[in-house]
């Protein structure tokens, strides 16, 4: 089995500069997370953008869209900033011949105790394992993003 990536940016790539939150977006951290477990899947990682989901466009969701339609491999991930994941993963929702899960952080990579280690191990595992659709794993759990909201009040992501 391969797994395409599809990288996007948000937090899980943020680079903090200073105490006052000012950041940019950074190279993907994730192959450096798949190679330190050693991984031993075989999977393609394609940067699609280095933005935070809160500056994504329709124009943005397209382009993910026309490269997840396009692709030939029916296993895909796609990172992706948390605050617009459920909006882009509704967008893609047509998909019904693939399997397609998008995953973030809520705290960068690079961070000590960051949750993105285990959420990427997670989603790479349900990617996988799932059957053909568009699916969100974020918090341990695999959600339908129809029916998921990301709560800022508890800091994860809840059923509707």
């Amino acid at each position: 089995m391969k797994v395409k990536i599809f990288t996007t940016g948000g937090t899980i790539d943020k680079v903090y500069f200073d105490a006052m939150s000012r950041y940019s977006v950074g190279q993907p951290q994730i192959d450096e997370i798949l190679k330190q477990v050693d991984v031993s899947v075989t999977y393609d990682i394609e940067v699609l953008f280095m933005k935070d989901s809160l500056d994504f466009t329709d124009e943005d969701r397209a382009v993910i869209a026309s490269r997840v339609t396009k692709e030939e491999c029916r296993h895909i991930l796609i990172t992706h900033g948390t605050d617009t994941m459920v909006e882009t993963a509704l967008v893609l929702g047509e998909m019904t011949d693939k399997t397609v899960v998008l995953v973030g952080s809520l705290s960068p990579a690079r961070f000590k105790g960051s949750d993105a280690e285990f959420n990427i191990g997670f989603a790479m595992g349900a990617v996988q394992a799932l059957p053909p659709g568009v699916y969100i794993t974020m918090n341990s759990r695999i959600f339908n993003p129809e029916e998921v909201k990301k709560s800022r009040e508890a800091n994860r992501f809840e059923p509707l």
